[in-house]
């Protein structure tokens, strides 16, 4: 039995990685901050947990909960209220990076003695291409257009700390996830990508196993050369 923790999941994205993982053999704890909005997951037969990445309190009783563990998924994040530099102030992007950034990390390092029990750990943080710098800087790709520095930045972390935690847990799979502009609420369902379109590479990374890639950034298409 391969036990699955994702933040994030009552909805779009989450939740429709959330019923993939079950449909693939996985049992599904479905983090959320509102155990309210989990009648959609616990439809699908997932186990709702109470979880918010920016309370550490939260993070532990999640955690506690826990039969064990084996992949992890940091999906949980947020577009801010900052979209352009004349909007931007230091509260705005801190907002941002609580979760977006520091966030992955406190659920990843309370998360880290269950999975260092795992025959096989695995990593999946749900990253972004608007934080990787070659594709803001190449007209025709979807992220050039977006002006966001908060969401941006936070998510480019997201892809440095995916490297680094690679390079210190060889023991682990661990890489990011880019779901691409797909049509979720985050966006007001203006993605040209469908969900399962969008869940693709978080999903293919979480059922990799020992042989797999760490440390590498996927769409759907694929690897994506840094």
């Amino acid at each position: 039995m391969t036990i699955t923790l994702i933040s994030g999941a009552n909805r779009s994205l989450g939740l429709e990685t959330t019923r993939r993982l079950i449909e693939a053999g996985h049992t599904v704890y479905a983090g959320m901050r509102d155990l309210s909005a989990g009648d959609d997951a616990r439809a699908l037969g997932a186990h709702p947990v109470q979880l918010d990445v920016t309370d550490q309190s939260s993070v532990n009783a999640a955690v506690a909960a826990l039969p064990g563990l084996d992949v992890l998924i940091n999906n949980a994040g947020v577009l801010g209220r900052s979209h352009r530099v004349d909007d931007l102030d230091v509260a705005a992007i801190t907002e941002v990076f609580e979760t977006n950034v520091t966030g992955v990390v406190r659920l990843t390092q309370t998360a880290l003695p269950l999975l260092r029990r795992s025959a096989n750990p695995v990593i999946v943080n749900v990253a972004s291409g608007v934080g990787f710098a070659r594709w803001l800087t190449t007209p025709g790709h979807d992220e050039f257009k977006v002006p966001s520095v908060p969401y941006a930045a936070s998510k480019a972390a997201v892809i440095a700390l995916t490297v680094q935690y690679a390079k210190n847990l060889p023991e682990m799979r661990v890489n990011a996830s880019d779901p691409g502009y797909t049509a979720t609420q985050f966006n007001g369902f203006s993605g040209h990508q469908t969900l399962a379109e969008g869940t693709a590479a978080t999903v293919a990374l979480a059922l990799i196993d020992q042989d797999g890639p760490t440390g590498q950034f996927h769409s759907r298409e694929g690897v994506i050369a840094y």
